[in-house]
């Protein structure tokens, strides 16, 4: 039999017809018009969409930022010397996201969510966007479940609660850092995540905070998003961003959240060298007028959800740097006025060996109150108060000739006090030996004991404890009252260790 070659051919063609789609592809092109520092301005694109994604001729990707009647600004996300004025730039349609999951925990990443940790790529199916409107008060609930940080200074006096944004606020090497680093370790078996955002960090010291977070064990639940001061400045405007977006993905999921920002003093200065490159209008210190709103939005995004939306929370810890102990100057106050509360770290304090450095009198959490135990509150009750008198007192005392006894019985037990709450770095204490240590405190258990041996006695009571009255600790930890019963086990406690302490 025959086999006809061109009817077979033929058929095939025909088939390939149909199929066949004619039509044309519209894509919105635009042309590079001025470039600097990180920053384009481009013509041609009159449909682009704030937030959106465009890609130059080279394969860089960029994002708008600015919009103008015959102009759209654009960041650049990669190395923008690559790039010259006239290259191409394609719109996409797509607005800037980053990609989310539980692969990300205990990895590094850079604002894009690419790896940069050495431990090979992440696969990721969901993508969240970097920027989105804040969950509405209707779907959020008060503050009423304490976030410990495992620092004595800070739960006792200064509490946070799960989805509160208290600041960490003081000049440079005062301790900023090591406070969020222990929070973090002291996350351990708490069931929350914790995002580390560096922002315009040395790269020597975000990897000094990956080692010390590797060491304790901690980098298991924890994320690290870094923009380095060598990376574009782009990357360090966009970190804080996708580190919330990856805070939401949790939050989303029922999941306690911890982000830390270190911090929003270089984003700001990061989004105002952005601003002054586009040209846009500057207003007080070069910042431009929106720069509250630049952190209002970013911060507003930290809440504990409702019940009916899952429950979960993020809690923001920003870190702003102040210079000179300058607490009235621009960023400082926005963000001030922005969140729930700020811890002060003093230089002075700080020089002196108070570590950590926390002012009690300038420091203040609005609403963390509320979450704190009852045992807690219960026995740091004044102390704020007492702080703050036992440091004009001490400085009053400096220049008087003659003090009463009653003003000498308070600066004895201030000084105290003040040497209890000295607290080394990467050693949390839990909420029972704090308890437990600042109820001897308080009663004046400590008041015959040498100002210069109070560590001492503090850590051989503490195992005295651990090793004897285990059961007390344990009642304070499921009760989180002091009972009677409780507080009789911690008399007969601090009586028998102070007959064997010399």
């Amino acid at each position: 039999m025959k086999i006809n070659t061109a009817s077979l051919i033929a058929k095939e063609l025909v088939k390939k017809l149909e199929r066949f789609e004619t039509g044309a592809t519209a894509r919105r092109v635009g042309y590079i018009t001025t470039l600097a520092d990180g920053v384009t301005k481009a013509s041609g694109l009159p449909g682009a969409k704030y937030l959106e994604l465009v890609t130059f001729i080279n394969g860089i990707q960029g994002v708008v930022v600015n919009l103008e009647e015959e102009e759209v600004g654009i960041m650049v996300l990669g190395d923008y010397l690559t790039l010259k004025e006239g290259d191409e730039v394609r719109s996409t349609g797509l607005l800037l996201s980053v990609p989310v999951g539980e692969a990300f925990v205990g990895r590094v990443i850079n604002p894009m969510g690419e790896p940069i940790d050495a431990k090979g790529p992440i696969s990721s199916k969901t993508r969240y966007p970097m920027e989105q409107i804040a969950s509405g008060v209707v779907h959020r609930q008060p503050v009423t479940t304490p976030l410990q940080t495992g620092i004595k200074a800070i739960d006792a006096m200064i509490p946070i609660g799960r989805g509160q944004r208290e600041l960490i606020i003081g000049d440079r090497s005062t301790g900023k850092t090591a406070i969020a680093v222990d929070t973090i370790i002291n996350q351990k078996g708490e069931g929350v995540i914790c995002i580390y955002v560096a922002i315009g960090q040395k790269t020597s010291r975000v990897a000094q905070v990956i080692a010390d977070l590797e060491k304790h064990n901690a980098m298991a639940h924890t994320i690290i998003v870094a923009a380095t001061a060598s990376d574009p400045v782009p990357y360090q405007y966009l970190a804080p961003y996708a580190g919330c977006a990856l805070g939401e993905y949790f939050m989303d999921k029922g999941k306690d959240v911890l982000v830390i920002y270190d911090d929003l003093s270089k984003h700001a200065w990061a989004y105002r060298q952005i601003s002054l490159t586009l040209r846009r209008p500057s207003g007080r210190e070069a910042y431009p007028g929106d720069v509250f709103y630049l952190h209002s939005r970013l911060l507003e995004r930290a809440c504990r959800l409702s019940e009916a939306r899952g429950g979960g929370s993020i809690t923001a810890l920003p870190i702003i740097e102040t210079q000179a102990g300058d607490m009235s100057a621009y960023i400082p106050t926005n963000v001030i006025s922005i969140t729930d509360g700020q811890i002060y770290l003093e230089s002075d304090l700080f020089n002196s060996g108070q570590r950590p450095a926390v002012n009690v009198g300038l420091s203040v959490s609005r609403v963390g109150g509320s979450a704190q135990i009852k045992a807690m509150k219960k026995v740091s009750g004044n102390l704020r108060l007492d702080l703050a008198q036992f440091r004009d007192l001490a400085a009053f005392a400096q220049f008087a000739s003659d003090v009463d006894d009653i003003t000498k019985k308070q600066i004895a037990r201030g000084s105290r006090m003040m040497e209890l709450l000295k607290q080394g770095q990467f050693q949390p204490a839990s909420v029972a030996s704090q308890v437990a240590i600042m109820w001897a405190g308080s009663k004046g258990h400590l008041d015959e004991i040498p100002v210069n041996r109070i560590t001492e006695f503090e850590g051989q009571f503490m195992s005295y404890m651990s090793a004897r009255h285990r059961k007390t600790l344990a009642a304070i930890t499921k009760e989180k009252v002091l009972s009677p019963e409780i507080e009789k086990g911690l008399e007969t406690a601090i009586a028998d260790f102070k007959k064997g302490f010399t």
